[in-house]
């Protein structure tokens, strides 16, 4: 299996002053999942090199077994550390794409060109495609074959409304994927906050939360057996 995980390199939380990025246990645990698996992993990221981690997903609080792994694996950090460009990247080279949350992807790699060319290429040839938490909100102008948004008349999910609101970011973010999903027509679904919850439709793979990463890893693993 090859596979290709695409970060984002965005770092600012809106006007806020604060830092964001990509969420540790989202790359981690899917990270993990995949090379247990036997997996050749891609790591991408619009401006290539190291991406900007979301300083609160290292706290104490959010670390799990397989962020604690990433912690004390050089290996992985060196991957990490020298992520390509995503331009550099083309769906031939690859079986699956995932993409990890975090913040940042809702203002780099949701209006990415490259990304949104992609994730659409990926689709064309049937591959599987698979985004948790922040990062089904990528998917916003990603159109489908018949140029409707890719998401209308699918079983979606993504960062809930209610979510969003825990963190106090309800009016901090630039959209709020729910809300889009919505009105996108998509049939977009939810599970209790915090709880893993991960949606299949065709070759769509979503998941609703940092909890949700390792599940929607593992679908992508079952799809591509």
């Amino acid at each position: 299996m090859k596979i290709l995980m695409v970060l984002t390199s965005h770092d600012a939380l809106g006007d806020t002053g604060h830092k964001t990025g990509f969420w540790l246990e989202e790359f981690a645990a899917p990270y993990y999942t995949f090379l247990d698996a036997g997996a050749q992993i891609t790591v991408a990221s619009p401006l290539g090199g190291q991406p900007p981690l979301d300083p609160k997903s290292a706290l104490a609080d959010f670390q799990t077994d397989l962020t604690r792994r990433f912690e004390a694996d050089a290996a992985a950090q060196a991957v990490l550390a020298n992520t390509v460009k995503l331009e550099a990247v083309v769906q031939a080279d690859f079986d699956t794409v995932f993409y990890p949350g975090g913040h940042g992807p809702l203002w780099d790699l949701a209006s990415s060109a490259s990304s949104i060319a992609l994730i659409e290429s990926f689709d064309r040839a049937g591959k599987p495609i698979g985004f948790v938490c922040h990062a089904p909100g990528v998917l916003k102008d990603v159109k489908a074959a018949n140029g409707d948004p890719i998401v209308k008349g699918r079983s979606v999910t993504g960062f809930t409304n209610g979510e969003e609101a825990a963190v106090g970011l309800t009016d901090v973010v630039p959209f709020l994927i729910e809300d889009t999903f919505v009105a996108q027509g998509a049939d977009y679904q939810k599970g209790a906050h915090w709880a893993p919850f991960v949606v299949e439709d065709g070759n769509l793979i979503t998941g609703q939360n940092p909890a949700s990463s390792e599940g929607v890893a593992q679908a992508l693993i079952a799809m591509l057996a």
